[in-house]
């Protein structure tokens, strides 16, 4: 699940030092940087972001004033977050609801507890556990819990299931790889396979075990990071054993 997130800062260097730090959370990305309050509220409108950090130092009153009006416009306000050089607009921003309230510089500790808060309080929207194959008339409907892995076949991908069936769809590999669940990764060109069904990783032999371990997939170089933070996953769910 990612969050959009924008920046309200009339200082360029916090701007981007907040960027800087923002980059270590894959789970956000930024719409917009605006230096003043009038020019963030229509980016804010315009993007609709999930969260927006608002540095109120040299222009708090304008900042505010924005804020107040953002709720004319939303169903919802974004979680906010109030930066100031001291805490001399803590009791205002309670006021107005933001979501937290740092004190500048941006500490990177500070930064990483306050976005996991988020990241339990802004809501997930359901994933589909169903994906559609269409070809023509034919509609096939496959549930993504029972899919191994996807194989590129020329212009054509199959699907093969956890109960042998393979079945196949006359569209590319590249076509189905935004329409999965986040749990699908891309580690070769010709596969997607579905993380949940990995029980080993082989660096040395670039090979991903499914299990039951009669199916090994190779991985390549170009999507080396994606396996990586699969591992990266996989081993933070498990209890780790050495041999």
């Amino acid at each position: 699940m990612e969050y959009a997130y924008g920046i309200i800062s009339s200082n360029a260097a916090t701007s981007l030092q907040l960027q800087h730090f923002m980059q270590e959370h894959d789970a956000f990305y930024c719409v917009s940087v605006d230096p003043t309050a009038g020019e963030g509220m229509k980016n804010l409108l315009k993007f609709k972001p999930d969260v927006v950090f608002v540095d109120l130092d040299g222009q708090a009153a304008e900042c505010f004033r924005m804020w107040g009006e953002l709720a004319q416009y939303l169903e919802a306000l974004p979680a906010g977050v109030a930066l100031a050089s001291t805490n001399s607009y803590a009791y205002d921003a309670l006021k107005s609801q933001f979501f937290d309230y740092w004190i500048l510089p941006l500490e990177e500790f500070e930064i990483r507890k306050t976005l996991l808060k988020l990241q339990k309080r802004l809501p997930r929207p359901e994933v589909p556990t169903t994906i559609c194959l269409q070809s023509y008339k034919d509609y096939q409907y496959l549930n993504t819990r029972d899919i191994l892995y996807l194989q590129a076949d020329n212009n054509a991908t199959d699907f093969v299931l956890a109960d042998g069936r393979r079945v196949s769809a006359y569209k590319t590999l590249k076509s189905f790889e935004g329409q999965l669940p986040p749990n699908f990764v891309r580690i070769h060109q010709s596969y997607i396979l579905n993380c949940d069904y990995v029980s080993r990783i082989h660096y040395g032999k670039n090979r991903c075990t499914l299990r039951g371990g009669r199916t090994e997939l190779p991985f390549s170089r170009g999507y080396r990071k994606n396996v990586d933070a699969l591992k990266e996953l996989l081993t933070q769910k498990a209890y780790l054993g050495h041999s």
